[in-house]
């Protein structure tokens, strides 16, 4: 049964007893709750929230997968979310969850219990997470966006990068034939099956058939198939951009880290390029910043102005605050960690206020909206039901020169609360075709009561744009939005540091496996031996199989730039037109800097761990 439980209100360490506990962990005696508390006990100003499990850092960097779970208490400390476990080898761990409590007690009033699903791969009486992924008899949201990686092969080496062939690595590329049976697995999820995939790596780019997986996935169903992609490629060869959107791919979903050549050193000579080829192609791109403390935090404001300078072209732009994983030097989170609520704020203060944190709505909050359209359709429908934790979002339109949120002149918690009461009304009637020719009719005329014209762009149709998304019983209603605004989100994938068992049965971003199984993002990357890596290289082959196979030397598939001086001049006038600050401001880590100069006060490294492991 899908479950939701209260997991943002504040408990006394006192009244432990009372604090909710994970219905995902068996067996959770009052013993274990016991010693979690005990690490909170000499700390002041301290709130639980829920007990649940996590990761050990060190147990998955040395391989001890057998002892990795560690039981964990998620709780409040001045005014920050906090999750604290602790290993018997490598000690006490302490990690910042969410930097305000506020944004995360509001983004959990919205968690949706999620889905059944009918056609689990893992079916047992008692699930081992993360042990049993596949997806299992446990797993709670059906795949939103599937992913399937092509290659891990790439034209970069980019030091956080989670997932590329390093120099002697097995080349990983699964046949065509197993590439279809990957996608047809995700579509086969019920009660709904995959409608959206993303085509990833490596750099999925470096396959010379990529053109024919793109119309293997349209063959297959998939409306929307997307390229993950660093553009580079694409930036050299505007022919391949057209192809694919002849294919069918009409979206990339592009790297994109920073308007400056030392925040960006992964594209930022290539993207402008790589934009104007898919402006003419007529390929729309969701710019990519992956959010890395004390790198790139102070260009927020900056991205997104370049993004609306580019809206005819950029659909959107999807912050990924960091994922301590794969190369990620662990020595340095505290500096580099961001969490949502931190992405939010700098937005907050490098767009001057325009874009606000009140703006930004947790993933799940469309529950009403799908619980309506489920009611009306009467069947089961397209869910965003990952968990309030992951991701944040609201759309941006433009005015001028002025940036204005959704939620600045449309009442969204409002209407929600109004397709709810709506919901119930057909739910509850005795003849229910009547009741639903009503409540179309009353929605049509009720949703101009939240919309606030003295505050909205003059020119924006909203009623119409609305009433289209709400009625049109899918996701397309919603295709009006993203042409006509700038769709800014955010998601954090997890690491090891902040695992949180919740999330992971609430995972709707899925990757294929060529043995059959679909594993949740945050377990396919975060425990790459247990899934990733050990099934690839069951379907790899040696880099000189694979040289001897093709023809080529994996050595030529790493890019090298050439550009002269004035071509440089040319590319960064592309970019300063956006940049508001010319200089690097100095900005406070989420941590504090007290946490970081002076190391945590609740936390003492263990007498069982001898500072030798990388999470250290």
């Amino acid at each position: 049964m899908p479950h939701a439980y209260p997991q943002a209100r504040e408990i006394s360490i006192e009244n432990y007893k009372n604090v909710p506990t994970s219905p995902y962990v068996r067996n959770y005696t009052d013993e274990r709750k016991q010693k979690l508390i005990g690490l909170l006990k000499d700390m002041e100003g301290v709130k639980a929230l829920k007990f649940h499990q996590s990761l050990c850092p060190g147990c998955c960097q040395e391989g001890k997968f057998d002892k990795m779970m560690l039981d964990s208490v998620t709780y409040t400390k001045d005014g920050k979310v906090w999750i604290m476990k602790e290993c018997p080898e490598h000690g006490k761990f302490k990690e910042l969850y969410w930097s305000d409590y506020g944004m995360y007690k509001k983004a959990e009033a919205y968690q949706d219990p999620g889905v059944k699903l009918e056609n689990p791969k893992i079916e047992k009486k008692e699930i081992n997470c993360p042990y049993d992924c596949g997806l299992c008899n446990e797993h709670e949201s059906h795949t939103m966006l599937g992913n399937v990686a092509l290659t891990n092969r790439c034209d970069l080496s980019c030091w956080y990068c989670f997932f590329y062939a390093k120099h002697g690595d097995p080349v990983y590329e699964p046949s065509l034939e197993q590439i279809k049976q990957m996608l047809a697995d995700m579509k086969g999820v019920r009660p709904v099956g995959a409608n959206a995939v993303q085509l990833t790596g490596g750099e999925p780019t470096l396959r010379e058939d990529l053109i024919y997986i793109v119309k293997i996935a349209r063959d297959l169903g998939y409306d929307h198939v997307q390229l993950n992609t660093n553009g580079i490629n694409l930036s050299k060869k505007p022919e391949l951009c057209q192809q694919l959107r002849d294919a069918g791919s009409h979206v990339l979903y592009m790297s994109f880290d920073g308007v400056t050549a030392q925040t960006n050193p992964k594209n930022y000579w290539e993207a402008p390029q790589a934009i104007e080829n898919c402006r003419k192609a007529g390929i729309g791109i969701v710019l990519v910043p992956t959010l890395i403390g004390g790198v790139n935090d102070h260009e927020l404001g900056d991205i997104i102005r370049f993004g609306f300078g580019n809206i005819d072209t950029v659909r959107s732009v999807n912050f990924q605050p960091v994922s301590l994983v794969g190369m990620m030097p662990h020595k340095l989170r505290k500096e580099q960690r961001v969490t949502i609520p931190g992405a939010i704020t700098r937005i907050e203060d490098q767009t001057g206020g325009e874009i606000t944190r009140d703006d930004f709505f947790p993933i799940p909050c469309s529950k009403n909206v799908t619980n309506f359209i489920e009611v009306m359709k009467q069947q089961p429908k397209y869910r965003l039901s990952t968990h309030f934790a992951c991701g944040m979002a609201t759309y941006v339109f433009k005015e001028g020169d002025k940036m204005i949120s959704l939620p600045q002149f449309f009442d969204v918690q409002g209407f929600f609360e109004y397709l709810g009461t709506l919901s119930d009304d057909v739910t509850n009637a005795r003849f229910k075709n009547v009741a639903k020719a009503k409540v179309v009719g009353s929605v049509m005329l009720n949703i101009k009561k939240y919309v606030d014209n003295s505050k909205k762009p003059k020119d924006l149709k909203v009623v119409r744009m609305l009433a289209g998304a709400v009625t049109g019983g899918d996701y397309r209603g919603l295709e009006d939005f993203h042409k006509n605004s700038l769709f800014i989100g955010m998601m954090h994938f997890q690491d090891p540091y902040n695992w949180d068992i919740d999330r992971v049965h609430k995972c709707g971003i899925h990757y294929g496996m060529p043995d059959g199984r679909i594993i949740p993002f945050c377990t396919f990357n975060v425990l790459p031996e247990l899934y990733r890596d050990k099934v690839q290289r069951q379907y790899s082959i040696s880099p000189e199989e694979w040289e001897k196979k093709t023809g080529k030397k994996l050595k030529d598939d790493k890019h090298r730039r050439n550009l002269t001086e004035e071509q440089k001049m040319e590319i960064m006038a592309k970019y300063d037109k956006f940049r508001r600050d010319k200089t690097r401001p100095n900005l406070q880590p989420e941590w504090g800097n007290e946490e970081i100069i002076g190391g945590s006060k609740d936390v003492k490294k263990d007498s069982g761990c001898k500072g030798s492991c990388r999470s250290c």
